[in-house]
């Protein structure tokens, strides 16, 4: 079975992924934005699938009424978005040890309204104006 490691910058958040992950999919939706300083890019794994090793510096920031955000508290690495009820977390990529064998897939809040106005849209990737589906 797959099995991916990660954390913060700083190693006061680390975790465990067991199972096969989610292609990457880059959100630009304003919330992401302003979260990454750019656009958000996650995989994903199923709730069961996903251990903290450790989080001891790791705080949650409740960004919406459907959803929460993790990220370090000490060295400011935004790592999960949770919707909440919801049976998977998301992971932000970049915080993956690597080799992580991901490709990116798709992109999610597309519309002019959603994204940002500094850059183009990679034109090879699926593209949804809103969320997926």
């Amino acid at each position: 079975m797959d099995r991916h490691t990660g954390g913060c910058l700083c190693g006061g958040v680390r975790y465990e992924l067991e199972g096969p992950l989610r292609g990457v999919v880059n959100c630009h939706c304003g919330q992401c934005r302003k979260t990454h300083g750019h656009i958000g890019a996650y995989t994903n794994v199923a709730r069961d699938r996903f251990r903290l090793v450790n989080d001891s510096s790791l705080s949650w920031y409740v960004s919406s009424e459907l959803a929460r955000r993790g990220f370090c508290r000490v060295c400011g690495s935004s790592l999960f978005w949770e919707r909440r009820g919801g049976d998977v977390v998301s992971i932000a990529a970049g915080t993956l040890d690597q080799p992580t064998g991901l490709k990116t897939v798709a992109q999610i809040f597309t519309a002019p309204e959603h994204r940002g106005d500094y850059y183009e849209l990679d034109t090879g990737l699926k593209t949804y104006p809103g969320t997926m589906g």
